[in-house]
C-alpha cells in the first residue's frame, strides 16, 4: 500500500467532490438560477470594493460567511484549517462555515448573495469562476495578489492562469487535483512487472500480458464519469484543444479527438474492458482487486488508503498514450463575493482570510490534494505524500478554459458524445461531430447570455 496520509477520511465520491462532474460544475444550475443575461449580486451603488491594504486585519470585529462543498473526506482537513484560523484571530475575525453538496451550493449562491444571505468568501472549481464572474457575483482580487506579492512563480503556472477572466483575477487557487493511474501491484507481479508503464506501447503490452496471466479485462473503460476526463486527457495528449481561443467554437471533434475517443473504444473491442460499465463500477472493481488499472482522481487516495485492507495499490501519472504528456486537472479556488463588497471591513477581512488559507495549506494536502503553491509543496510535511510526485512536471496539468457557461456545454455535448462512442452506439468521428454541433450552438447562446 502507498504511504498513508495523515487523518482519516470517508470514501469520496467523485460527483460529490466536483459537483455534478468536472464539466458540470454547477454552472448549468447557476444559469437556471440567474436566468437570461441578468446580472446578479452586484453592489447597487456601483461603488467599487475598497482596495486591499495588506498586512494584518486591524478593523472592528467581523463575521465572514464562508461556503464550500467539502462534504467528503476532505471536510475534516478544511475544518481543521478553519479552526486554526478562528482560534488565532478570535475576537477579530470569525469565519462561519457552511458546507453543502456542490450541486446544491452552486445554484443557491447567486440568489443568496443578492439577498445578502449568501457567502462573503467561497470556494469554487476553476471552471465555475468565469460564470460567477460574468454574473457580477464576484469581486476581482488583483489588489490582493499585488499587495501581498503573490505571483505566478510561486504557483503551478496553469492554475495561476486559470483564475483570470476578462483580464482580471477573480480567484486564488488552493490546490490542483488531476487524474492519476492507479494500479494493482499483485496483478503486475503476476505479469512479471514491478511498475506501471508510462507510455502507450508499454501500457498496451502490459494489458496483453495481464490477460495472458489470467486477469480477465484488466482495464475497465467507463462510458460515464470519469470518461470525459479521460477523453480530455487523451485529446491533449494527441495534440488537440478543447475550444477556440475566443471560446466560440468547440475543437474537440478534431483528428486528435477522434484518436483519443477511438483509443477509449478500443479498450472494449480489444477485450480489456466489458462492453458496458455501470456508474462507478470500474472504481469499485479496482477496490475489490478485480481490475489491474483504473484512471481516477487523486481525491481517491484517502479512500484507498483507509478502506482497502487487502489491496496492494500504487499510483502514478496517467501514461502518455499520445505524444504529448498531459492530464485533465481542476482546482479549488477562493473567491470574494459581491455580498462582502458592500462592507469595507468584510472586504479587508475576507481578503486577509484568503491569503492566510493559501499560505497555511499544508493541512489541505492531507485531503489528497496537490497544494497550488510551490512553497507549500516544498514543506517537509508535504513532500513525502504520494500525490506530490505527480507535480514533478507541472507542465502536464491542463485546465478547462475560463468560458462562462462551459459546464453546460461539457455535459450536454462532450459527455454525451464520449458515452455514445464508448458504448459503440456511434463511431468516434460521428459522435464527436454531433457533439460539436450541439456545443457550438450552446456556445453561441452563451455568448449572448453572458454578454457584458
Amino acid at each position: 500500500m502507498t504511504s498513508r496520509i495523515s487523518g482519516t477520511a470517508a470514501p469520496v465520491r467523485r460527483r460529490s467532490l466536483l459537483g455534478l462532474a468536472a464539466g458540470l460544475t454547477g454552472t448549468g444550475l447557476l444559469t437556471a438560477a440567474c436566468g437570461g443575461g441578468t446580472k446578479v449580486g452586484a453592489d447597487d451603488s456601483g461603488t467599487p470594493a475598497p482596495t486591499f491594504t495588506g498586512g494584518e486585519y486591524d478593523g472592528p470585529q467581523v463575521t465572514l460567511e464562508y461556503w464550500n462543498g467539502f462534504t467528503g473526506g476532505d471536510g475534516p482537513h478544511m475544518r481543521a484549517m478553519l479552526d486554526a484560523f478562528n482560534k488565532e484571530y478570535e475576537g477579530r475575525i470569525t469565519v462561519r462555515n457552511t458546507t453543502r453538496q456542490w450541486a446544491d451550493l452552486y445554484p443557491a449562491m447567486p440568489t443568496a448573495i443578492t439577498a445578502g444571505k449568501g457567502p462573503d468568501v467561497a470556494v469554487l472549481h476553476n471552471d465555475a469562476v468565469a460564470t460567477f464572474a460574468a454574473r457580477s457575483t464576484l469581486i476581482p482580487l488583483d489588489d490582493v495578489v499585488g499587495q501581498l506579492g503573490m505571483q505566478e512563480s510561486d504557483f503551478i503556472p496553469a492554475v495561476w492562469q486559470a483564475g483570470i477572466y476578462d483580464g482580471k483575477r477573480y480567484s486564488v487557487p488552493l490546490d490542483v487535483h488531476c487524474l492519476a493511474n492507479y494500479w494493482n501491484a499483485r496483478h503486475l507481479t503476476r505479469a512479471g512487472l514491478d511498475a506501471a508503464p508510462a507510455d502507450r506501447a508499454g501500457f498496451e503490452a502490459t494489458l496483453a500480458e495481464l490477460t495472458d496471466a489470467g486477469i480477465d479485462k484488466p482495464f475497465w473503460m467507463p462510458s460515464k464519469w470519469p470518461a470525459h476526463l479521460m477523453f480530455m486527457t487523451l485529446l491533449w495528449q494527441f495534440g488537440g484543444e478543447l475550444y477556440s481561443a475566443d471560446g466560440t467554437a468547440a475543437e474537440w471533434g478534431s483528428d486528435a479527438g477522434v484518436q483519443a475517443l477511438s483509443w477509449m473504444r478500443e479498450q472494449v473491442t480489444a477485450g480489456h474492458s466489458p462492453g458496458q460499465v455501470a456508474q462507478d463500477a470500474q472504481y469499485t472493481a479496482f477496490k475489490n482487486g478485480e481490475v489491474s488499472f483504473t484512471w481516477d482522481g487523486i481525491w481517491q487516495i484517502n479512500d484507498l488508503t483507509e478502506n482497502t485492507e487487502n489491496l496492494d495499490w500504487r499510483m502514478a501519472g496517467v501514461p502518455a498514450i499520445g505524444s504529448t504528456p498531459a492530464v485533465w486537472t481542476a482546482s479549488h479556488n477562493f473567491v470574494l463575493t459581491s455580498q462582502a463588497g458592500r462592507d469595507e471591513n468584510k472586504v479587508q477581512a475576507a481578503k486577509f482570510f484568503i491569503d492566510y488559507m493559501s499560505r497555511q495549506s499544508t493541512q489541505w494536502a492531507g485531503a489528497g490534494m496537490i497544494p497550488a503553491r510551490n512553497s507549500v509543496r516544498e514543506d517537509d510535511t508535504v513532500t513525502g505524500l504520494p500525490q506530490i510526485a505527480l507535480a514533478a512536471d507541472p507542465a502536464v496539468f491542463r485546465f478547462l478554459p475560463a468560458i462562462p457557461g462551459i459546464g453546460d456545454v461539457q455535459v450536454a455535448a462532450m459527455e454525451l458524445a464520449v458515452q455514445q462512442a464508448v458504448l459503440g452506439k456511434a463511431s468516434p468521428a460521428e459522435a464527436l461531430a454531433d457533439g460539436v454541433k450541439t456545443a457550438n450552438k450552446m456556445l453561441a447562446e452563451n455568448a449572448a447570455k453572458y454578454a457584458k
